[in-house]
């Protein structure tokens, strides 16, 4: 692909001034076209060292508004960077919906600098690739729009630079041992740049190759590239919006809601219905059971940080489940310190701006934590579904994405467990009667408690569908009969002891 490129292309001064007056106010008027129609923008510098990164995103800079961008310079991972899935620290810096972020390097340094220094593996790359292809097209199938640029210079040309910066005593600073190794690498990391645009040089997520030699050149294609996209972005906005006007002119205001079945149909028999849930563990069987397992899973707490290896629970179920009992019991002797609960309730403004995984991204635990989802990810394509909070395509979608994460999860070392809490329809009916009835637990019982139950049904059909999905062998789904809570508290908590022993004895972890 790059011997292809000519780096001979020039721009005249006069005729690039002529251009950029216009590109400007264009960019400009795009910019806030963009903040207004809730689109937001990624957009990646990546290329050899004096290529000119620094030099283009400055002068992308000033035509914009500086209040919609952030600029975010990507320098090797530190210390607590590490003990997170590499994509994690990307996933923190992704933009709002409406805003621009602007990367001087990024994600792809696991396919440049860290392969050709050999900081990944051979066996690992194939998976970076995924896991790289995976991350762009869920922010691209969410709506933002994602730029790649390469900046393409020649070996002699780098060499040439080099020598200009450091014959000046105010940048000499800036060439340092990896430039220096980079320039007798130079091969190596066109090398490496070949198999990146090649397994990720994709329809939603191309490559833009900038011929870098002339300042100019290079500018004038960023901006035109950019204007291009924005344009493209605004009209299927605006495409997508006539569409559903239309739509919604055509089958009237008034059209009544889906309505809910009142039961599945009665042959229909799933992973839920064939369900045993009258398993049941007396007090005593349960009083020493449970002393003996949280004894354990202190001293695996133990083990893990000293391994550095990081752990998910992840807990869903119906409403009054039993979950916070659970989790009680789950962290009741751990130490504080290395573990975290983390609530998820509705999404905030804020979280509602960015793709939905990315609230759950940002909590996950660093290695040798665990940390406790009370409620997940996994209410895309239950509550959200079934209530209607997201678009069909989205729900549908949401399976492949969800494994994807799980899979980054899975690929870094963490041990993930996921429970599906069960109960049937009376047991849920005596549970939220008894918290009704008695003045210290009132507060757990709510109208939307009662509105989902009236769709136990919906909400069946979506748990089938979900464990069906996304019970994987990397992060396989525990189902738990959760009628009798002693029962389900010892199988929680020894689902999770064998899940951490199984991982321990891997030999996986960070240590």
């Amino acid at each position: 692909m790059l011997e292809m490129v000519d780096l001979k292309k020039k721009l005249e001064k006069a005729e690039f001034k002529k251009w950029m007056d216009d590109a400007e106010r264009k960019i400009n008027e795009l910019q806030r076209r963009m903040k207004d129609a809730g689109v937001p923008t990624i957009i990646v510098f990546e290329g050899l060292e004096a290529a000119g990164k620094g030099t283009c995103i400055n002068r992308l800079m000033l035509p914009l508004d500086p209040r919609g961008f952030k600029v975010h310079p990507i320098h090797p991972p530190n210390v607590e960077e590490r003990l997170r899935p590499f994509l994690w620290r990307f996933w923190n810096k992704l933009p709002a919906r409406g805003r621009l972020a602007i990367f001087d390097h990024s994600w792809y340094d696991r396919c440049l600098t860290e392969r050709v220094q050999k900081e990944v593996s051979s066996k690992d790359l194939p998976k970076a690739y995924e896991e790289i292809q995976a991350f762009e097209r869920q922010q691209t199938d969410d709506g933002a729009v994602l730029v790649k640029f390469w900046l393409h210079i020649s070996r002699k040309e780098q060499r040439k630079r080099f020598k200009a910066i450091l014959d000046n005593p105010a940048t000499a600073w800036k060439i340092g041992k990896d430039e220096k190794r980079q320039q007798k690498q130079y091969d190596k990391y066109l090398e490496a740049a070949e198999e990146m645009f090649e397994r990720t040089n994709t329809a939603f997520a191309p490559w833009v190759i900038v011929e870098a030699h002339d300042k100019q050149f290079a500018i004038q294609k960023i901006f035109q590239t950019i204007i291009s996209v924005w344009e493209a972005a605004l009209e299927k906005v605006a495409a997508k919006a006539a569409a559903k006007a239309s739509a919604g002119a055509k089958d009237g205001k008034d059209k009544p809601a889906k309505k809910a079945p009142k039961s599945l149909p009665a042959k229909n028999v799933t992973i839920l219905s064939a369900l045993d849930l009258t398993k049941k563990v007396s007090e005593k069987e349960y009083d020493e059971k449970v002393d003996k397992y949280q004894k354990r899973l202190l001293e695996l707490e133990h083990e893990i940080y000293v391994r550095r290896i990081p752990v998910v629970v992840a807990f869903e179920g119906c409403d009054a489940a039993g979950k916070g009992g659970a989790i009680k019991r789950l962290t009741e002797r751990l130490d504080p310190r290395g573990y975290e609960v983390i609530p998820v309730a509705a999404p905030t403004r804020e979280e509602l701006d960015h793709h939905y995984l990315w609230r759950f991204a940002r909590a996950l635990p660093k290695a040798g934590h665990i940390t406790i989802f009370d409620r997940t990810w996994y209410g895309r394509v239950l509550v959200e579904r079934v209530e209607g909070f997201c678009s069909d395509i989205a729900w549908q979608r949401a399976y492949r994405e969800i494994n994807e994460f799980e899979a980054h999860l899975a690929h870094d070392g963490t041990v993930v467990v996921k429970f599906w809490l069960h109960i049937d329809q009376d047991e849920q009916m005596r549970r939220f009667k008894e918290r009704q009835n008695t003045p210290w637990k009132q507060w757990k019982i709510t109208e939307e408690d009662w509105r989902n139950r009236e769709k136990w049904p919906m909400y069946e059909t979506a748990v089938n569908d979900m464990l069906a999905n996304c019970s994987t062998s990397y992060a396989p789904f525990t189902i738990v009969e959760a009628n009798d809570k002693l029962h389900a508290r010892l199988k929680i908590l020894k689902t999770v002891i064998d899940a951490i022993e199984k991982a321990l004895k891997s030999g996986v972890g960070k240590a």
